[in-house]
C-alpha cells in the first residue's frame, strides 16, 4: 500500500511547462518533480472540458459511458471506492461540477467542494441570487449591473472558485490530521482557468509588468464573447496572465508536495496532471471548447514514486483513464470491471509491455448523450474527429498544428479509424444507464456561468 497524492489542475496545457520545453519558468516545482520522477510526453485527455473529462480521471471511463456525465452513475467505480478499506481519503477543490451532488464525494472521508463554503464576496452574491425571483424586475436589474460592471469597468464581483493557496491550506490541514496510513489525497486547482487574475508577484516573477485587474477582466469577457476581435497584443497579454496563473499554482503545488511528503514520507506517490488544456486562437477560439485539437487534449502528466530509480521521460501514448488503474494498482486494490484504462506500472517499473496504441474521446451536446455527439481518435500519426455527419482527419506527422483536413485523400484510414470508434460506441451502448437530473440552485448556476459554462 502506498500513500498517494493526486494533484489536478484545471485548463493546464502541456506545452506551457518548463519541463516540456516552454521558454518561461512557469513551473519550477513541477519541473523539479519531473526531474526526479517520470514525465509522460504524450498524455492526452479524453474530452475538452472539466465535466466531460473528469470521469476518465477518477473513474477510468469516458464521458458518454454509463449514461453520460450529467452526474456520476453508481455503476462507475470511483478511485476511492476501489482502494482497500484501510485507506483514508480526502478531496479538496472548488469546481462545482465536481461537487458532492454530482457524485464525486463517494468514498471520501473528508470532501471540500466549496458548495457550502464559498468566498465572502461570492456568499453575498449567492444570498442576493437565492432571495430574489430570477424572473423578477430587481433580479434583472442587479444581474445586468454585474454584467455591465465586468464588461465596461472591468470589475469582478465575487469569485467562482477558491484560490490555490486556500485549497493548499485545507489539504495540508487534513494531511496533518491523518497521521497513520495508508492515505489518498486529491486536490484540484482552479486558478489556471479563466478569469486570469494572478497575484502581481507571480507576474513579476516571469518578467511581466503587472496587468491591471480591470484590463484582465475586460479581456476575459472579450475572448469569450468576441474572440475574432482579439488583437495580437491582447492575445500576448492573455498568455502573460495565463502563465502567471500557472506560476502561482505551481508555487502552491510545490508547497503542498513538500508538506505532505514531510508528514507522510518521501515514498508518497505524487501524480500531477490536468483535466484539459486551453486555446489561445490556434484554431480561432479561446478557452476550451469541444474541438478535440491538441491544445485542448494534450495535458501534462508527471508521476513520482518517491526515490525513483528509473527517472525518465516516456514517449508512449497514455490517457487520463490510465490514472485510476495506476493508483489502485499501487494501493493494492482490485481493478473494477468498469475501468477502461491501464495501470502505468509497466512504464513506471520498466517491466512488461505497454498495451495502449491510441486514445479515444467523446462528448455530446446533451450531458446524457443526447443531441450532437462528437468522437475523436488519436495515435502517433493520425487525429480523426467525427462531428455530426462530418469527419476530419489530420496527418500529425506532416501537420502537427492540425490545420489541413486530409480525410478525402485518405478514405481507407478514415474507414479503419471509424471502425475503432464504432467499437467504442458499442462500449458506450453496453454501459447505458439512466441518470438522475441534478437540480442546481441559482447561486450554483451563476458560479458556473462565471467560469464560462453554459448553464
Amino acid at each position: 500500500m502506498r500513500d498517494v497524492l493526486l494533484i489536478t489542475v484545471d485548463s493546464l496545457r502541456a506545452d506551457h511547462l518548463g519541463c516540456d520545453g516552454y521558454e518561461r519558468e512557469t513551473t519550477p516545482a513541477i519541473d523539479a518533480l519531473a526531474a526526479n520522477g517520470h514525465r509522460f510526453a504524450n498524455a492526452f485527455a479524453h474530452a475538452c472540458a472539466t465535466r466531460a473529462s473528469f470521469p476518465s480521471i477518477l473513474t477510468s471511463s469516458t464521458a458518454l459511458m454509463y449514461g453520460g456525465y450529467e452526474s456520476l452513475s453508481e455503476n462507475r467505480t470511483l478511485v476511492t471506492e476501489a482502494l482497500p478499506a484501510a485507506y483514508r481519503a480526502g478531496g479538496f477543490h472548488s469546481n462545482l461540477y465536481l461537487s458532492a451532488e454530482f457524485g464525486y464525494s463517494r468514498g471520501f472521508d473528508a470532501f471540500f467542494d466549496s458548495k457550502s463554503d464559498p468566498s465572502p464576496a461570492a456568499r453575498v452574491k449567492g444570498a442576493v441570487e437565492e432571495r430574489l425571483d430570477e424572473d423578477g424586475w430587481l433580479y434583472g436589474v442587479l444581474s445586468r449591473a454585474v454584467d455591465t460592471a465586468e464588461k465596461e469597468a472591468g470589475i469582478n464581483v465575487g469569485s467562482a472558485y477558491v484560490r490555490a493557496d486556500e485549497i493548499t491550506e485545507k489539504a495540508i490541514d487534513w494531511a496533518e490530521n491523518e497521521r497513520d496510513g495508508p492515505r489518498f489525497l486529491w486536490t484540484h486547482y482552479m486558478d489556471v482557468h479563466h478569469p486570469y487574475r494572478p497575484p502581481e508577484r507571480h507576474q513579476r516573477a516571469l518578467g511581466i509588468d503587472p496587468v491591471p485587474e480591470r484590463e484582465a477582466i475586460r479581456l476575459r469577457r472579450k475572448m469569450i464573447e468576441a474572440p475574432d476581435e482579439i488583437t495580437d497584443d491582447e492575445r500576448r497579454t492573455l498568455i502573460d496572465l495565463y502563465d502567471a496563473e500557472i506560476r502561482f499554482t505551481d508555487t502552491e503545488i510545490g508547497r503542498l508536495i513538500e508538506r505532505v511528503r514531510g508528514m507522510w514520507g518521501d515514498d508518497t506517490m505524487v501524480i500531477v496532471t490536468a483535466d484539459h488544456g486551453e486555446a489561445f486562437g490556434e484554431h480561432g477560439g479561446y478557452s476550451h471548447t469541444q474541438t478535440f485539437h491538441d491544445e485542448m487534449l494534450h495535458v501534462p502528466l508527471i508521476v513520482s514514486c518517491g526515490g525513483d530509480s528509473r527517472v525518465t521521460t516516456h514517449d508512449e501514448l497514455v490517457g487520463l483513464a490510465d490514472l485510476t488503474p495506476t493508483i489502485v494498482d499501487y494501493a493494492g486494490g482490485e481493478q473494477a470491471n468498469s475501468f477502461v484504462g491501464h495501470s502505468l506500472h509497466p512504464l513506471l517499473d520498466g517491466e512488461g509491455d505497454w498495451p495502449r496504441e491510441h486514445v479515444v474521446g467523446d462528448w455530446a451536446d446533451g450531458n446524457r448523450g443526447g443531441g450532437e455527439r462528437r468522437f475523436a481518435y488519436r495515435d502517433r500519426r493520425w487525429k480523426y474527429i467525427e462531428r455530426g455527419d462530418g469527419r476530419v482527419l489530420y496527418d500529425l506527422a506532416a501537420d502537427p498544428g492540425e490545420h489541413e483536413n486530409v480525410a478525402d485523400a485518405n478514405p481507407e484510414v478514415c474507414e479503419r479509424l471509424h471502425s475503432v470508434l464504432d467499437e467504442h460506441r458499442g462500449r458506450i451502448a453496453a454501459s447505458a444507464d439512466d441518470l438522475r437530473t441534478v437540480e442546481m440552485n441559482e447561486s450554483t448556476k451563476k458560479r458556473l456561468r462565471d467560469l464560462g459554462y453554459a448553464e
